[in-house]
């Protein structure tokens, strides 16, 4: 019933969108073709503005999904809501600009410009509408499902604190029921305990809920057979929260196989679609990367040639997708000899460097190589950086999920490090920052990180 909710509400979200969309189309046409605004080469085809108003109604909604603006968020502000919708509309915009340019020889690159304003703003004003419609719709209770929750622990405490941050999905926490004698009369998260586990029939002839959810612990299981029995008598929706959610890592859920239910503990947070558009992007900027900095890496190669003896490029063994080795490329910034005596980290004053090491260090020259890494598919441009695997062995050990970060392929840059997590800074603090980058990926997100490491995010007190 919580996904049947959420699929409606979402639905309208997507149906207001694609409206909004068509109007700020076709009020873009007559500002740019009917309006003051001079027209040289005449009007566009039919067919081509309707090519285009197809290519915006499939990019437009797609980039929205990417951005989570059809996900629910209820801690999101009307600014937050706004502010998302702007840069959902820029990259949407830049990449219906490179569909145009490169499948098609004639396009209104102004008309295109009075359509991301256009869109940008309608689509704001609905969602802020849409916002204050169900804001209001839910202050005078309209529409409510009541939900009696059996379980005043943990488990049922997290299922109070779901309902209640999900208010537009149209449910309502009447009441708790406990397996301990000493919490009746008290209030979990606000809601009342009415009882008892055992007095369920006389609760629910009092007071009549849509639907029950059973939150109980593992150690607790066994008074759930004799309550199923009693359910099992009524009419009442009922739900079961499995306590195996307590050891979901990373994109765990519930799946289903051939019809059979299945709890997935731990999964690949990029997987079809989402790997190709990953894959393509990283292909894309990795190509434009190269040219653009193809006389700079010349310029290095040059340096490094001159002031040091041994070879431009630097191979070393590192930690990728699934616990998978391969050899990243850096420019040498060492001398020959400098792991002579085995593995270590660089740092601050090395006296390994070469004369020219602490300059390419300090400006991260020496990583643009591994932009070929990208391309072969060892590296995305963004992600969690690799480590050498002489080190991993001790990180996991030390930090708990540090082996989740290896679910994605590493990246040159990533969350971590535009934040400020390079060098000898606290490998516990990076592991959160590489997760939570895991946690919330979207191209927007590498997109974003990429124009803060492009501003600056390069240069780090901590890069030696």
């Amino acid at each position: 019933m919580f996904n049947r909710f959420q699929r409606f509400y979402t639905s309208i979200k997507v149906a207001a969108d694609v409206v909004m969309l068509t109007l700020a189309f076709a009020l873009a046409y007559v500002s740019r073709f009917e309006g003051p605004i001079p027209v040289y080469y005449g009007l566009p085809a039919v067919q081509e503005t309707l090519v285009s108003l197809a290519t915006v109604l499939i990019v437009f909604p797609v980039t929205y999904r990417q951005a989570r603006l059809y996900a629910t968020n209820r801690a999101r502000t009307h600014i937050g809501e706004v502010f998302e919708v702007f840069k959902a509309t820029i990259m949407a915009t830049l990449i219906v600009v490179a569909l145009t340019y490169f499948t098609r020889e004639r396009y209104s690159r102004l008309m295109l410009a009075f359509f991301a304003s256009y869109s940008f703003v309608g689509v704001s004003a609905v969602r802020l509408v849409l916002r204050a419609v169900l804001n209001e719709v839910r202050r005078r209770g309209f529409n409510l499902k009541s939900i009696l929750v059996i379980g005043a622990g943990d488990l049922g405490q997290r299922v109070i604190e779901t309902v209640e941050g999900h208010k537009e999905l149209g449910f309502r926490v009447a009441g708790v029921l406990t397996l301990r004698p000493e919490k009746v009369g008290q209030q979990v998260q606000g809601v009342p305990v009415l009882g008892l586990v055992k007095d369920v029939d006389a609760v629910l002839d009092a007071h009549p809920v849509d639907q029950v959810i059973i939150a109980v612990p593992l150690e607790e299981q066994a008074a759930v057979k004799p309550l199923m029995e009693q359910l099992a008598l009524r009419t009442v929706d009922v739900k079961v929260v499995p306590d195996l959610y307590q050891y979901v890592t990373l994109y765990g859920g519930l799946e289903e196989f051939g019809g059979l239910p299945i709890i997935s503990l731990q999964g690949d947070p990029m997987s079809g679609w989402n790997m190709v558009a990953k894959r393509v992007f990283d292909i894309l900027f990795a190509l434009v990367a190269i040219a653009v900095s193809a006389p700079i890496m010349l310029a290095v190669a040059i340096a490094v040639r001159l002031t040091s003896r041994g070879p431009l490029l630097y191979a070393q063994e590192r930690m990728g997708l699934d616990g998978d080795t391969f050899h990243i490329l850096k420019f040498r910034t060492m001398r020959v000899d400098a792991e002579a005596s085995g593995a270590m980290m660089a740092s601050k004053e090395d006296p390994r460097r070469t004369p020219i090491g602490t300059f390419l260090r300090k400006y991260s020259l020496d990583e643009l190589p591994q932009f070929f890494n990208v391309l072969v598919g060892d590296m995305s441009l963004v992600g969690p950086r690799p480590e050498r695997p002489v080190f991993i062995e001790e990180f996991k050990k030390q930090i708990p999920r540090y082996h989740l970060r290896h679910k994605v392929k590493a990246g040159i840059t990533g969350w971590a490090q535009i934040n400020g997590l390079r060098g000898q800074t606290s490998i516990q603090k990076r592991i959160e920052y590489d997760l939570y980058y895991i946690e919330n990926w979207s191209l927007l997100m590498d997109l974003k990180i990429l124009i803060r490491t492009a501003l600056g995010g390069f240069l780090s007190k901590n890069a030696y």
